[in-house]
């Protein structure tokens, strides 16, 4: 057996992307639907309009509630207390979540905080009051951990968090639409309309898959889903950069042909670039704790659909408005593709 494994791959490919775009596209259309019908239902456990009518208020915080409401919402969205807390020896973080969780206090999240000997506590605001709640959490700890030590408390009410929330949905879309001026400048608009598709496609997935299986949606999400809309633009620019240079040196073959050889000629970078990146996160979400586990899940799923999306969604969607193509200059213009053995 011969090393690097990398010399038993094909140098070249000759999939036929562009002929199942049509089946991919309407499995991907499917699946957007599903996700978005679960964000709107509450993961499809009520009409949209009964969780409108839950709450008064504006139309704005009215469908900040149905949102809301679609996602398993972590202490950042719903509010709570964040205490930081120290002791003399490594804090035992499975006893301290097993303490504070046996308050009956809603949602506790512990996790290691720089040193061993710190961590943080998180957990729901309930219907006592904040200060009510830290003071059963003292009285827990001095009782059955007195070696912990509360260094500092801060609380966030739940209506700065539904801001939050808003607030990083709102930073989704405007990434969204600031790589659609980014492709626009760099390419042509069709490009544009082309990656955010792509982007929108891998972001709505992702948030899905978060709904459906009411996985906890935290501010450290809403982090992976932009690393993912950048990861996603990265990919995506690479198999655009082929199109365009092929568009140029093929004038007169079909544009569909030139997406498939353009996708072709960089599929191993995607690939390679892909499995690189699983490799890493695999690792952060099986040795990363829980603060990192769900980083990590929404990061692989992200690339995954973002491989995905870069092949069938972004640039397959160029053909159906098609591109703009320059004339051949005497002399320069080429007429089929070299053989792709």
């Amino acid at each position: 057996m011969r090393f690097p494994f990398i010399r038993y791959l094909p140098e070249r490919t000759n999939f036929k992307f562009v002929a199942v775009a049509a089946l991919m596209g309407a499995i991907s259309t499917l699946l957007i639907l599903a996700s978005f019908a679960s964000m709107v239902t509450g993961s499809f456990r009520a009409t949209p309009w009964a969780i409108y009518n839950e709450v008064e208020g504006p139309v704005g915080h009215r469908v900040a509630h149905v949102l809301s409401e679609g996602f398993n919402l972590g202490v950042d969205f719903k509010g709570g207390t964040l205490l930081e807390v120290r002791a003399d020896e490594p804090v035992d973080l499975a006893a301290l979540r097993s303490i504070v969780g046996g308050l009956g206090i809603g949602d506790v999240q512990v996790q290691a905080f720089g040193a061993a000997t710190n961590a943080l506590v998180r957990f729901e605001i309930t219907e006592a009051g904040a200060d009510a709640d830290i003071a059963r959490v003292r009285a827990a700890l001095a009782a059955e951990a007195p070696e912990v030590q509360i260094e500092r408390t801060e609380s966030v009410s739940a209506q700065v968090s539904e801001e939050l929330f808003a607030g990083g949905l709102m930073a989704l879309g405007l990434a969204i639409l600031m790589m659609l001026v980014y492709i626009w400048f760099r390419f042509e608009w069709q490009f544009g309309v082309g990656a955010v598709l792509g982007l929108f496609h891998d972001v709505i997935l992702t948030l899905g898959l978060f709904s459906v299986f009411r996985l906890e949606f935290t501010l450290t999400i809403v982090a992976a889903l932009l690393t993912i809309i950048g990861y996603g633009i990265n990919d995506t620019v690479v198999v655009f950069d082929r199109l365009r240079e092929n568009l140029r040196k093929y004038k007169k073959m079909p544009l569909g042909d030139v997406i498939d050889l353009s996708i072709n000629e960089t599929l191993s970078r995607t690939i390679m670039t892909g499995v690189t990146t699983l490799v890493a996160l695999v690792v952060i979400y099986y040795l990363g704790g829980e603060a990192l586990s769900g980083f990590a899940l929404a990061m692989i799923f992200g690339i995954v659909v973002g491989t995905y999306s870069s092949v069938y969604v972004a640039a397959p969607a160029i053909l159906l408005w098609g591109v703009k193509r320059n004339r051949a200059e005497p002399g320069k213009g080429v007429d089929a593709a070299p053989a792709t053995g």
